[in-house]
């Protein structure tokens, strides 16, 4: 009887897993992901914002810190003039702390200011070397489609 016990148990503990990989992400140890997107291609844009929000149903969000970086012709996305349904999927985005950054070397190309953005997107100088440095810190980096 003890063995059978022993065995169930065993198998209980085998096949028990926990929803998160050591460490288990916390408010002081958050997962840390970063998005590159650099295409404008509405399908493929809103695909990885569809990632965005799939990620967010899997972790607490203070146990969660998502970061975007938008570069070459992927920083038109976070332009005013944009796709309307798009740009509300980021402004939702946004609302949960959802962190984007642009890049102010593309947007120096194509002769854009800060003001044709959506309010709330950062800017950094290259947006390449930005996802290099957060990746450098730790982050996970996705570049969905």
């Amino acid at each position: 009887m003890k063995k059978i016990i022993l065995i169930i148990m065993l198998g209980v503990f085998c096949f028990a897993r926990s929803n998160f990989s050591e460490p288990i992400p916390t408010f002081d140890n958050p997962r840390k992901v970063i998005f590159s997107i650099h295409t404008a291609d509405l399908k493929k844009v809103n695909a990885t914002l569809g990632s965005m929000y799939n990620i967010q149903k899997e972790y607490p969000a203070e146990s969660l810190h998502m970061v975007v970086v938008a570069y070459g012709k992927g920083l038109r996305i976070l332009r005013k003039d944009f796709d309307k349904a798009t740009k509300t999927r980021i402004k939702s985005l946004m609302q949960y702390d959802v962190e984007f950054i642009g890049c102010k070397n593309t947007m120096d190309s194509m002769h854009w200011k800060e003001k044709d953005f959506l309010d709330g997107v950062e800017f950094v100088q290259a947006g390449i070397a930005e996802i290099i440095e957060r990746k450098v810190a730790g982050y996970i980096g996705i570049n969905a489609y």
